[in-house]
């Protein structure tokens, strides 16, 4: 059997981004210019300069909530996380997705254990809680249990693999700390969307409270966004984070 191989952390890669602030501004501007807006629109990006007013005009976009000129874009990541991370992305309706199959290849004997960094312990009740952190005992236990629980299962995974059994019914035994993959793509109006509820900050307008894991994701799709679509973020920042 692999050795297996325990996790805390996720990747996430941006492997195409067609997205610029540009995007933004002749999908906007062609509301009042029509076909003026078309040279700029073939421009590539380094030659569109920005001028003074597109900030102010994609702030503006943001503010009044002019959402479809955010959607004229396109960015595709890559992800490594465990199953109970995708099974809470998926809920959101708003991207393409495709995930490894365990139906088609045996998984790889990853699993995820938190890092004794992170919170155990919920505080509040649903809607407005908090998670602060356990005590030693309380890490070490979920530390040792999640490891024992991980091993265990594989095993028996693998004993099923080797007795015949087909590999869609032998996964039935792998818990939701498993890795998996996936490509996920959307558009920087749905990533705001994502990002408004999937990160906690301060000043917000609509407080979310995600899990940490998932947070995680969306911390780094946020950072390549931000890489992208300057201007966009900026303002999504000013105006309390909510999707326009």
């Amino acid at each position: 059997m692999s050795e297996i191989e325990f996790r805390s952390d996720v990747t996430v890669e941006l492997v195409r981004g067609s997205a610029h602030d540009s995007d933004v501004l002749f999908a906007a501007r062609v509301s009042t210019q029509g076909e003026q807006t078309l040279t700029k629109a073939l421009l590539e990006e380094s030659e569109a300069e920005a001028s003074t007013g597109d900030a102010g005009l994609i702030n503006y976009l943001m503010r009044d909530r002019h959402g479809s000129p955010f959607e004229h874009n396109s960015m595709t990541f890559y992800v490594q996380a465990p199953i109970f991370v995708f099974r809470e992305f998926m809920r959101h309706r708003i991207a393409s997705y495709n995930e490894e199959s365990g139906r088609y290849r045996e998984l790889n004997p990853v699993f995820y254990v938190p890092a004794s960094t992170r919170n155990l312990v919920q505080v509040g009740k649903p809607g407005a809680y908090d998670f602060l952190p356990g005590t030693a005992e309380q890490a070490a236990l979920v530390d040792q249990l999640t490891r024992e629980a991980s091993a265990h299962a594989y095993a028996s995974y693998q004993r099923m693999l080797e007795a015949g059994v087909a590999r869609e019914v032998a996964r039935i035994v792998l818990p939701l700390n498993i890795f998996s993959s996936m490509y996920v793509t959307m558009n920087a109006r749905s990533l705001m969307n994502f990002l408004s509820l999937r990160t906690k900050r301060e000043g917000t307008h609509f407080p979310s409270f995600p899990q940490r894991e998932i947070e995680m994701c969306a911390e780094k799709m946020e950072d390549q966004f931000a890489l992208l679509m300057p201007l966009t973020y900026a303002a999504f920042n000013k105006n309390g984070r909510v999707a326009p």
